[in-house]
């Protein structure tokens, strides 16, 4: 059994984005956004990290259970000042995750602050631990 196979939520092992894989339309760097997941008895966190994307530039999709994220982080110029040297290349962030039935989808939240991305996944009532009550029989 591998180590996402029964969980909430999985992550592809695959990190880097090659123009193989995919066909672009647009001539920039793609990046695989570093991401951490927690859990709760509630809810389900996603944290990514998208430096350089706004809100309006953040489109994030469901269907058929892969929840998909794509940035587009514009650069940034600084005025009066001459760039000298730069290990920084802006791009795009895509990644994907595949959410099990029991998120419930319809109640799934996004935030963005300060180049971080949060998604709240609630999880569905049928998911959630509850405690049975035991009777003297």
């Amino acid at each position: 059994m591998s180590e996402n196979e029964g969980k909430a939520i999985q992550v592809p092992e695959q990190e880097v984005i090659t123009k193989d894989e995919m066909e672009r339309t647009r001539e920039r760097q793609c990046y695989v956004p570093k991401t951490d997941i927690y859990e709760t008895e509630q809810d389900i966190m996603v944290i990514a990290d998208i430096p350089g994307a706004s809100k309006e530039s953040i489109e994030i999709t469901l269907e058929k259970d892969i929840l998909s994220i794509n940035a587009f982080a514009n650069p940034v110029f600084h005025e009066g000042f001459k760039l000298a040297y730069s290990e920084y290349e802006p791009g795009d962030y895509q990644r994907s995750f595949r959410i099990a039935t029991e998120i419930d989808h319809d109640k799934i939240e996004a935030t963005v602050i300060n180049g971080e991305l949060r998604l709240r996944l609630p999880k569905a009532e049928a998911a959630k631990a509850r405690k049975i009550q035991v009777k003297a029989g």
